[in-house]
C-alpha cells in the first residue's frame, strides 16, 4: 500500500486521523446545537437545521474552522463549550503506537490540521499530542485551509518537504485530492474516522481502518535517501 523507502516525511491531520472524530461530531451536530436552542429559546432540532444550514455555506473556508467566527455568529463562548465535552477527546486506539513507531523510525513527523489553534491547544492539553510530532500546524497561521492550494505552497516554504518522498494522511478526501493536486505522491485515506459510526467505502486513494496494518512495514522500511 505504501512504499516507506520513498517517505521521509510524514504529514498527518488531527481530526478522525489521529484524534478520534466522535468529540468533534457531538460537539457541532448536538452539543452546541443544544446551547444555541437554549439561547435563543427555540427547539434543539431547529437550532441544529440553522446550524448544519450555516455550517455548509462556510464549509471548507478559514470561517468553517474558526472558533472566533462561530463565537461572533451564536453569541456563545465556544471554547468553554467545547469544555464541558472534553471527557470525549481521545486519541484514535492505533494512533499511538503508529505515532511511537514513526517517531522511532527517524521520519520527520508534521502534524497540519485546519483546527482553530484554540481547539488544538485543548486537544494538546487533553491528550499531550505534541510529544508524538516534530512540528504542530494550525493552517489558521496561513490563512488558508488544506483545501486550498494556497495553504500548500505556504506550508511547503515553511517546511520544505519533497512532494515525492512525503507522506500526507486525512479522512477528508476532498483535502486528499488537494494534496494530490500540489503534487503529494503518498497519500492516505483513513476510512473510520468516527468510532462510533460505519466504516466510510473509500475508492479515490489507499485507505486503512487500522493503523496496524501498515506498522509493521514501516517498522522495517528505512528511507532508502536517509
Amino acid at each position: 500500500m505504501l512504499d516507506w523507502s520513498e517517505i521521509s516525511t510524514v504529514l498527518l491531520d488531527m481530526d478522525g486521523t489521529i484524534l478520534d472524530l466522535h468529540f468533534d461530531n457531538q460537539f457541532w451536530l448536538h452539543h452546541l446545537p443544544k446551547r444555541y436552542s437554549e439561547s435563543q429559546g427555540i427547539s434543539e432540532q431547529e437550532a441544529r437545521e440553522k446550524l448544519v444550514s450555516h455550517y455548509q455555506q462556510v464549509e471548507g473556508t478559514i470561517a468553517w474552522y474558526c472558533l472566533d467566527y462561530w463565537a461572533e455568529q451564536t453569541q456563545l463562548p465556544i471554547t468553554e463549550l467545547k469544555r464541558e465535552l472534553q471527557h470525549l477527546i481521545a486519541l484514535r486506539a492505533d494512533a499511538h503506537d503508529f505515532l511511537v513507531a514513526l517517531r522511532d523510525s527517524g521520519r520527520r513527523i508534521v502534524l497540519v490540521t485546519n483546527a482553530h489553534p484554540d481547539s488544538l491547544s485543548l486537544k494538546i492539553e487533553r491528550t499531550q499530542l505534541d510529544t508524538y510530532f516534530d512540528k504542530l500546524y494550525s493552517t489558521h497561521e496561513f490563512g488558508a485551509t488544506k483545501e486550498s492550494q494556497l495553504l500548500w505552497q505556504r506550508l511547503q516554504a515553511d517546511e520544505g518537504f519533497n512532494v515525492k518522498n512525503t507522506l500526507f494522511v486525512d479522512d477528508s478526501i476532498n483535502i486528499l485530492k488537494s494534496a494530490q493536486q500540489f503534487g503529494i505522491k503518498h497519500l492516505l485515506a483513513i476510512a473510520n474516522p468516527d468510532s462510533q459510526q460505519a466504516v466510510r467505502t473509500i475508492e479515490e486513494f489507499p485507505a486503512i481502518t487500522d493503523y496496524r496494518s501498515i506498522t509493521a512495514e514501516l517498522l522495517s522500511t528505512p528511507f532508502a535517501s536517509a
